[in-house]
């Protein structure tokens, strides 16, 4: 992959702890994640104004079945993260 050198103002105390956290991976490595997740969020807010825009905000009902949702998906991903295993038929 392409790289180009660039030059960021950082607070210098967000700096040292950046530089803490990233020793092992590096810097450039650590500001990049940074930045892509960054870039990742700010789409995925886009794509909610777009679609609320097109079908309207979500209502509470819509989002507590959703949020319902995930802490299913959330419990069943921590269980085969303990067990190790997958039910017949399932991907792995």
């Amino acid at each position: 992959m392409a790289t180009k050198k660039v030059t960021v103002t950082i607070p210098e105390d967000l700096l040292d702890e950046i530089r803490a956290d990233a020793a092992e991976r590096g810097l450039s490595s650590y500001v990049a994640e940074a930045l892509r997740y960054k870039r990742d969020r700010d789409r995925l807010l886009e794509l909610v104004d777009w679609l609320q825009e097109e079908h309207g905000p979500v209502s509470e009902d819509e989002r507590a079945a959703a949020l319902e949702e995930l802490e299913d998906l959330d419990t069943e991903h921590e269980r085969r993260r303990t067990t190790g295993g997958h039910h017949a038929g399932e991907a792995a």
